[in-house]
């Protein structure tokens, strides 16, 4: 099965100190798939992918020193911040939606997304990491997530989420901006229980590599300007973090 570019990077033009990821930056589905049973509504939904996400990243690369990969498939296909035993590396169900090309899945299938997928992600976040490590400091994940879940609204527009590492994290919520514009929580609307650590823990932990999930309501990246502001708000608040821990590293 052809499942076209899985993976996207932008490098950084010199040392970067930091790696973005963005796992769920693509809605895209490979044509051998068709639609997987959904209707083009879902698939263009969150359950499909993150919204917004991907253009913050890039702002965001574009405004520090940092390389960025990205995902180049629906995590319906396969959720690349999941490993292979997760049950929503492939979810059979998201939210009130059935898969129904995940529930008809082989297990020949299921490999062949396991290695044509999650392999080459994951090999490339690993490449991305040996490339830089003199100079890598940090890895930020991006995500967005939707403002009403199973019909209940949420009101934390914005999340700092950890794994089993939680010192940036904790240190982002110690220099949270006076009179924050946006209602911030530590560890919503998901944490590590929820299996969001994934990434975090499998790259950067084992690396030596600070930290942290970032997750954004999409209700507030629709739009290119949102998208900017997100980015120029959160890039001084994660580099004035960064700077105390290498504060730190000198004395």
């Amino acid at each position: 099965m052809d499942f076209g570019t899985v993976v996207h990077t932008d490098t950084a033009s010199g040392a970067p100190l930091a790696l973005l990821v963005c796992e769920h930056a693509s809605k895209r589905v490979p044509a051998s798939l068709g639609d997987m049973g959904l209707s083009a509504e879902a698939l263009d939904s969150h359950i499909a992918w993150d919204p917004g996400a991907l253009a913050v990243a890039q702002q965001m690369t574009a405004q520090m020193s940092a390389s960025l990969v990205y995902g180049g498939v629906s995590r319906l296909v396969y959720d690349c911040n999941r490993p292979p035993e997760a049950a929503g590396a492939m979810p059979i169900k998201s939210e009130d939606f059935d898969i129904p090309a995940n529930v008809a899945m082989s297990p020949e299938e299921r490999q062949s997304r396991i290695d044509n997928i999650y392999t080459v992600f994951s090999r490339e976040l690993s490449d991305q990491i040996k490339q830089s490590r003199s100079s890598l400091d940090l890895m930020v994940t991006i995500h967005s997530f939707t403002p009403v879940y199973h019909g209940k609204p949420r009101s934390v527009e914005l999340g700092l989420l950890h794994g089993r590492d939680d010192r940036f994290a904790q240190a982002m919520m110690t220099t949270l901006p006076s009179d924050p514009p946006f209602v911030t929580r530590l560890n919503q609307p998901y944490s590590a229980a929820d299996g969001v650590a994934h990434t975090l823990d499998a790259q950067a932990l084992p690396n030596g590599l600070l930290n942290v999930m970032i997750e954004i309501r999409n209700d507030l990246i629709q739009t290119s300007d949102q998208q900017a502001a997100m980015a120029a708000y959160l890039v001084p608040w994660i580099t004035e973090t960064l700077a105390g821990f290498q504060e730190r590293k000198t004395l």
